[in-house]
């Protein structure tokens, strides 16, 4: 662990930095003239671009379609994606892979292994046990891992993607769930470097949604607060948000349109997929009923007839959505036999009761989350093919208490439309309108240590003690710094979950480990031993959570301060020639200008903030003196007016242990396990 030894006088920036950085930014304009963003659903995905004379567009695929089965089909010798992987998944449905995105980042014993494997027989999931999660068995010698899969599927949407854009695309921001922890987030990105990808951003599916409903609404944004309740029932799962849209100042552009994310809610299991697979089941029961008398096998040991089945099912639950009753019917099920059967919408409805009970739950959760009433929605939309179900829209328009449900936003391409403005927004090749978006952490991350303290009796005790870093629904991307200014030792902290109480048993057995990391810290004792003659100002642990929701532990380090005399009328030649080459640029020559343009970045990031008001790439400090314990609340931690103020409010003892309660930290980095 390197040791850091500040002085008291401003730091000056090379010439040759200056240089560098915007050499960088010039080349970076002419290497990257498309990007593209992929939303990514369970089922099926929409890829978008933008380039030059082609604003935010959804890509065609080969067969002319708007949207493409996230479908894998593989052989021996070729692959096949989308409609052609989905064609053949009746002919080979042990080699066609569907829904594996639900497997990212779990271990083998985790409940949705177990529940894919109900749901997919045909599938052949083979443990790792390097990595503790599972992979699918295609062959002896064939075997991938759901982010090989997921790799695959990326690299072919990029191909679409070039081939509408009709040039080299490799910049992308890619949709997620907004319940995804940090173990799935980080298989995404695993993915996409397979792919080739250089990955813009992670954005939550509901952001972007919420951000391309924005961007085409932004005269009817003003200084008035409006929240809008977005309830997105997809193939795979359920995510509730409430957004507050607002005017608001920015330092770099005046005032503009913000969205921030302010309540989330989710079931991970409840969509289109588990309707069809009832419906499924229901069809199976018939056709098998049919053939009583005819000692025939169970169709359900049929891979091939059950994804006809499921074929069929899906279809049937469409024309449900429009008709009472329809004709299910598929030629040569099993054993040459037809099947042909009435379903009506009162029995697709009984078969899926509990499914629709469960449709008010996220929208309880996300009001909870943001401690909102309905009264304060002005709005419900509906996002997300499933929610055009009947019974589902009767449900949830009961739930919310409103005269009617929005329909006033495509379902099925807001999010891909959000996700590729973002991606023109993030690429330098582009200029875009301000949008501020605010996301919110979903799940709390917090930091436990042990250490000893002194009894007044004289007896010393071990002392647990919590930081949270970032805190439920907390704005992010943010920095936190955490100091550890009571050690001069080697010592190990724990990054774990904060409280997930809010998810229920089963949830949590999905969620996984609690427990992110551990850092073990070494070589703290010999910096102390190299530097006896300086005050040390603490261990500072440096934590970003990036635009994509992913933590990283950005470096650790002790850190000395001394005293040195600084004459004012000295200015070494390098820092005249720096400061000149910065005013060529446009740096400008105001006193404030120059001082802005010499300071380090490293000096920037020390710098202890003035409070902890949680604005999204602030950095923010926490500090180790406080005796007891933080609360992991529902809410961001309110402002602190001094720097001296624990986390959360308590205020931390500036005496004890003769240790001064502004000492700062720093980290290294850390890897997170599948969780």
């Amino acid at each position: 662990m390197a040791a850091t030894v500040r002085r008291q006088r401003p730091r000056r920036l090379a010439c040759w930095a200056v240089i560098a950085v915007l050499l960088a930014d010039l080349l970076a304009l002419s290497d990257t003239l498309a990007v593209m963003s992929v939303d990514l659903g369970s089922e099926s995905m929409k890829v978008a671009i933008v380039k030059p004379g082609v604003p935010m567009e959804i890509v065609l695929n080969k067969e002319s379609r708007r949207k493409t089965p996230v479908t894998v089909t593989l052989k021996e010798n070729e692959r096949f994606f989308g409609d052609s992987a989905a064609g053949m998944a009746i002919k080979n449905p042990k080699a066609t892979l569907r829904y594996f995105q639900h497997l990212l980042g779990k271990q083998a014993d985790n409940p949705h292994v177990a529940l894919y494997r109900a749901r997919f027989p045909e599938h052949e999931l083979s443990f790792d046990p390097q990595r503790q999660t599972v992979h699918f068995q295609i062959s002896s010698q064939m075997q991938f891992s759901p982010e090989e899969v997921l790799g695959m599927v990326l690299n072919y949407s990029r191909s679409l993607a070039e081939d509408f854009a009709e040039q080299p695309i490799k910049d992308a921001v890619i949709t997620v769930p907004a319940f995804f922890n940090q173990a799935e987030r980080r298989a995404v990105l695993q993915a996409a470097r397979m792919a080739g990808l250089k990955v813009l951003q992670l954005i939550n599916d509901n952001t972007a949604t919420a951000l391309s409903y924005g961007v085409f609404r932004r005269k009817d944004i003003n200084t008035t607060a409006q929240n809008i309740m977005f309830y997105d029932m997809g193939s795979g799962s359920t995510v509730c948000t409430i957004v507050t849209y607002q005017t608001v100042k920015t330092k770099e552009a005046g005032m503009q349109p913000q969205l921030q994310i302010r309540g989330v809610g989710f079931d991970r299991t409840l969509g289109g997929l588990e309707m069809e697979l009832r419906l499924r089941e229901h069809l199976a029961g018939l056709f098998n009923e049919q053939r009583k008398g005819q000692r025939a096998k169970d169709v359900r040991e049929n891979p091939r007839a059950m994804a006809k089945l499921l074929r069929e099912a899906n279809r049937l639950k469409t024309i449900l959505s429009a008709n009472a009753d329809h004709m299910a019917q598929i030629e040569g099920l099993m054993d040459d036999v037809d099947f042909k059967a009435k379903v009506t919408r009162v029995e697709f409805e009984e078969l899926c009761a509990d499914l629709f009970e469960r449709v008010p739950g996220p929208v309880q959760q996300a009001l909870q989350s943001a401690e909102m009433s309905l009264d304060e929605i002005e709005q419900v939309i509906l996002v997300g093919g499933a929610t055009r179900v009947p019974k589902v829209q009767e449900v949830l328009l009961k739930a919310v208490g409103k005269e009617e449900l929005g329909k006033n936003i495509n379902a099925d391409e807001a999010a891909a439309m959000g996700a590729v403005y973002q991606a023109a927004a993030l690429s330098k090749a582009f200029k875009v309108k301000p949008f501020v978006v605010r996301d919110a952490v979903v799940y709390p991350i917090l930091v436990e240590f042990t250490r000893e303290v002194e009894e007044p009796e004289g007896v010393r005790s071990l002392k647990h003690n919590k930081r949270v870093l970032f805190s439920r629904m907390g704005p992010y991307p943010q920095r936190k710094v955490i100091t550890f200014n009571r050690y001069s030792h080697d010592f190990n902290f724990h990054i774990n979950y904060g409280d997930l109480g809010f998810l229920g048993p089963e949830d949590l057995r999905v969620f996984g480990s609690q427990n992110l990391t551990t850092v073990k810290l070494k070589g703290v004792g010999e910096s102390f031993k190299k530097h006896p003659d300086y005050e040390s100002k603490g261990i500072k642990a440096h934590f970003n959570l990036d635009e994509s929701g992913v933590l990283s532990l950005d470096r650790v380090e002790s850190v000395f301060e001394t005293l040195v005399e600084d004459s004012p009328e000295e200015e070494s030649t390098l820092t005249k020639l720096g400061n000149t080459i910065s005013s060529l640029f446009g740096g400008g020559t105001t006193p404030e200008a120059k001082e802005n343009g010499t300071d380090t970045v490293q000096e920037e990031e020390e710098s202890p903030a003035e409070g902890n008001k949680d604005e999204p790439g602030e950095q923010v400090e926490l500090k180790e003196d406080g005796e007891a314990p933080v609360k992991d609340t529902s809410q961001p931690p309110p402002p602190e007016p001094k720097e001296d103020t624990a986390p959360e409010g308590e205020k931390a003892p500036e005496e004890e242990n003769g240790d001064k309660a502004e000492a700062q930290v720093s980290c290294g980095k850390s890897s997170t396990r599948p969780g």
